[in-house]
C-alpha cells in the first residue's frame, strides 16, 4: 500500500461491517457483545484495506489503459498475499460452480415442464394432425 488515505468526512463515523465484525470477534473468543470502540477500530481498518485494494486495482486498470476494473486487476493487486489470492480464486470458482448448477437446474425445470404440458394437452407428435410433412417424405 502506497500512502494512507484519509476517509471521506461523510464516512468517518460510519460503521459498515459492525454485525459481521461482532460475530467474528465472538468466534475468536471475545465477549458476545464486544466493546463498540473495538468494532469501530476494526471496521475502520477493514474499510481502509478494501478502499486501498480497490484503488490499487483501479490504478492497475488505468495503467493498462482501461476505464473499467476487471477481476484480474484485483488478482494482480493481491498477488503478494497467496492466502488472500487463493481465497479469491476459490470464491470465483465456487461462483462459477453455482452458476452452472443454476443453469442445469433451470434447464431441468424447463425440459421437465414441456413434456407434461404436451401429454396433458393432447398435442404432440403422432396425433395425426401433422401428417403433411411425413407424407411428403414417403
Amino acid at each position: 500500500m502506497s500512502e494512507p488515505r484519509t476517509r471521506a468526512r461523510r464516512h468517518r463515523n460510519e460503521i459498515n461491517f459492525g454485525k459481521d465484525l461482532r460475530h467474528l470477534l465472538y468466534a475468536y473468543g471475545d465477549d458476545r457483545e464486544p466493546l463498540p470502540e473495538t468494532v469501530k477500530v476494526l471496521d475502520e481498518i477493514l474499510t481502509d484495506y478494501i478502499i486501498e485494494i480497490c484503488h490499487s486495482a483501479a490504478s492497475l486498470a488505468t495503467h493498462s489503459r482501461r476505464n473499467k476494473v476487471k477481476v484480474d486487476d484485483f488478482k494482480f493487486a493481491l498477488r503478494r498475499d497467496p492466502r488472500k489470492l487463493g481465497r479469491v480464486q476459490e470464491l470465483l470458482h465456487m461462483t462459477q460452480v453455482i452458476k452452472r448448477a443454476r443453469e442445469q437446474f433451470d434447464e431441468k425445470i424447463g425440459t421437465g415442464a414441456a413434456p407434461q404440458a404436451g401429454a396433458v394437452g393432447g398435442s404432440g407428435v403422432g396425433n395425426g394432425k401433422e401428417g403433411g410433412a411425413e407424407g411428403g417424405k414417403a
